[in-house]
């Protein structure tokens, strides 16, 4: 995810929605300093922060920040039993889009 203004992910693996099952790896990037991220999951602010790596370990909206860069753009990560998922990247309306139905 992009913010012009904020920080942003590196979500791995590179499907969505996230599911927790899938060990999902967060990386905050951006123009601020690096190893100064604080991590916030469901607005509240998490106990870990200098990495800018985290690994999510449960469900919930994770943001990162960068002192100088701000915000990113919230990541949620779910634990359903069954996805229908779609690439990370950009989709226009023409394109063909791959999907994946997981469980």
């Amino acid at each position: 995810s992009l913010s012009p203004t904020g920080a942003q992910f590196l979500v791995e693996p590179l499907w969505r929605p996230a599911v927790l099952w899938d060990r999902v790896n967060l990386t905050c990037q951006g123009s601020g300093t690096a190893g100064a991220t604080t991590w916030y999951k469901d607005g509240q602010r998490l106990w870990q922060q200098g990495s800018d790596h985290f690994k999510a370990n449960m469900k919930g909206t994770y943001q990162c920040c960068r002192p100088g860069t701000g915000h990113s753009p919230p990541v949620i990560v779910s634990e359903d039993w069954r996805v229908l998922q779609v690439p990370t990247r950009a989709q226009l309306e023409q394109d063909m889009v791959t999907l994946c139905c997981r469980g």
